[in-house]
């Protein structure tokens, strides 16, 4: 007798990611063994549950109507399986995770390494990348992110906190130019700016209630945030950079925050994970490790520091 069940997890992966790649991927298999499982499923219903192109996969009316009823099935499916999972005092498995270049390497893997180390039946793939991730294309369990992804419309996400961001300078930079007293100032200012090709990250500060951008224009443009911290230190000029990156460089006297009392919003930090997916143990068990540990992280207040005085016109 043949098994009832054959293909249908292949072809709702399929239907998912629209994709018989992104099924592959999602369930360990090779591209074939997804084109073969939903071929028999057509065979043995009688029916195309997909329109096929070389760039395209569509579901037919058929197909739409079948997959309303196997996604519900399985997600009740993985209901059950859930049941076994709640019961285990450890998490089990592989689980992959996309994390920002610098917030993954100075606030997510230091959490990473403690956590492997306390579930030794725990393994963790970590990628570190800028790019935007489609989670059901590329195969992730989970990504942390400050901006945009692909298909979010299918993501779960959880808040981890609010990245602030410090408009700050060296000491013998301020001691040489000044330090402004208003924003109009900034612009007799040598400034650091985070950009990529054309584009130019604007500052954000919160001005008499209001949000106001603006766009450095200064000599120096980086598209590296580190590098941009280690000009600051240098006295290259005014950064604006989070909070987390300069923490130490702040606490020793090496960088001093510049209008503190204009600190503007920070961005949103967020764990983000297939949408409707049965989440495991493993997936749960770092999702509530970073939403413990990454807020105070994120919104480290810089020590207060006295602002250097400008050295009057032929002083040494």
């Amino acid at each position: 007798m043949s098994d009832p069940l054959a293909g249908i997890a292949a072809f709702v992966q399929a239907a998912q990611g629209a994709s018989f790649a992104v099924a592959a991927r999602q369930l360990g298999l090779t591209r074939s063994a997804v084109g073969k499982a939903i071929a028999r499923l057509e065979e043995r219903l009688g029916v195309q549950l997909f329109h096929r192109t070389t760039r395209s996969l569509a579901l037919t009316e058929e197909g739409a109507l079948f997959y309303e009823r196997c996604a519900g099935a399985l997600a009740e499916i993985r209901g059950a399986e859930q049941i076994f999972d709640t019961g285990r005092s450890e998490p089990v498995g592989r689980l992959r995770i996309s994390v920002p270049v610098l917030l993954g390497r100075h606030c997510v893997a230091p959490l990473l390494v403690p956590l492997a180390k306390q579930h030794a039946q725990l393994a963790i793939d970590v990628t570190f990348t800028d790019r935007p991730v489609d989670l059901l294309e590329d195969g992730y369990d989970l990504v942390v992110r400050t901006g945009a992804l692909a298909n979010e419309a299918d993501l779960k996400a959880r808040r981890l906190g609010v990245q602030t961001m410090v408009l700050c300078a060296a000491p013998a930079y301020l001691r040489t130019r000044g330090a402004p007293a208003c924003l109009d100032d900034l612009a007799a200012h040598d400034t650091l700016a985070y950009g990529k090709g054309e584009r130019v990250v604007p500052w954000r500060f919160s001005e008499s209630g209001a949000l106001r951008s603006i766009v450095a224009q200064g000599r120096l443009r980086f598209d590296d945030l580190e590098s941009i911290a280690a000009a600051a230190v240098q006295g290259a000029g005014l950064a604006w950079l989070p909070s987390w990156l300069i923490t130490d460089q702040l606490h020793a006297g090496l960088l001093v925050e510049v209008l503190p009392a204009l600190r503007g919003p920070g961005f949103d930090v967020y764990a983000m994970w297939p949408l409707g997916r049965y989440l495991p143990m493993r997936v749960r068990v770092v999702i509530d490790e970073l939403a413990s540990r990454i807020p105070p992280m994120l919104a480290a207040t810089p020590m207060a520091a006295s602002l250097p005085r400008r050295n009057p016109a032929g002083a040494s």
